[in-house]
């Protein structure tokens, strides 16, 4: 994972420090809390909010107690 990170990083011209785990929860709450195809969306709009300046963690929380007050789709 690490190599391909910096694959990446390298091809996009980015010199960024990467959070894994906390890009890893958010996806895991979004996908379980929300529906699988949010994972991918909401990491994406995390990164969007990293790059305009917002705090990663504070970010992480906020997208996660959001996550976990969503209510759940009804069982098809």
């Amino acid at each position: 994972m690490d190599a391909w990170i910096d694959a990446v990083k390298a091809e996009l011209g980015l010199d960024v420090s990467v959070d894994i785990p906390a890009i890893l929860d958010v996806a895991k709450v979004a996908a379980h809390s929300v529906e699988r195809p949010a994972a991918p969306v909401t990491t994406y709009l995390l990164g969007v909010a990293a790059a305009r300046g917002m705090d990663v963690s504070d970010a992480t929380r906020r997208i996660e107690a959001l996550a976990e007050g969503w209510p759940q789709a009804p069982e098809a």
